[in-house]
């Protein structure tokens, strides 16, 4: 197993990872019954996204050479409704100076690798994705 999933009543759940035994709690998002005071089922859907395509560029980087140190992602999660779902997940690049002028090459190379990372392999072909790269657009 991966984890475990408490309910913990009020729409909140707490997480365990079974390896680290690290965990973080569930809110419901406002605008569904619940407070807002935590990341929502749909918001780690999202931020999954951008966490899965930040890790697999990283591990990419060190096999040639340099680190991302920096990098950071903005993650913008836009729901549908009928039925209620994730429909766009818009992501935005923020690329450290020191990386900005990283060879063309390299950089497509990076591109490439966080757009087929595993989590982006997962999600429903409907489910429209953005990227915005930054400064390596």
């Amino acid at each position: 197993m991966t984890s475990t999933v408490r309910y913990e009543g009020a729409l909140r759940t707490t997480c365990t990872h079974l390896q680290s035994g690290s965990a973080f709690e569930t809110d419901a998002p406002v605008d569904n019954h619940g407070l807002g005071e935590r990341f929502s089922p749909t918001d780690l859907m999202a931020t999954s996204l951008a966490t899965c395509m930040a890790t697999v560029m990283g591990i990419k980087a060190r096999t040639m050479g340099f680190d991302l140190d920096g990098l950071t992602v903005d993650v913008e999660k836009i729901m549908k409704a009928e039925p209620r779902r994730v429909g766009g997940i818009n992501l935005t690049f923020r690329i450290p100076e020191s990386l900005q002028s990283l060879d063309a090459k390299w950089r497509d190379i990076l591109k490439h690798t966080g757009n087929t990372c595993p989590v982006a392999h997962s999600l429903h072909p409907d489910l429209e994705v953005k990227v915005d790269w930054g400064a390596w657009s």
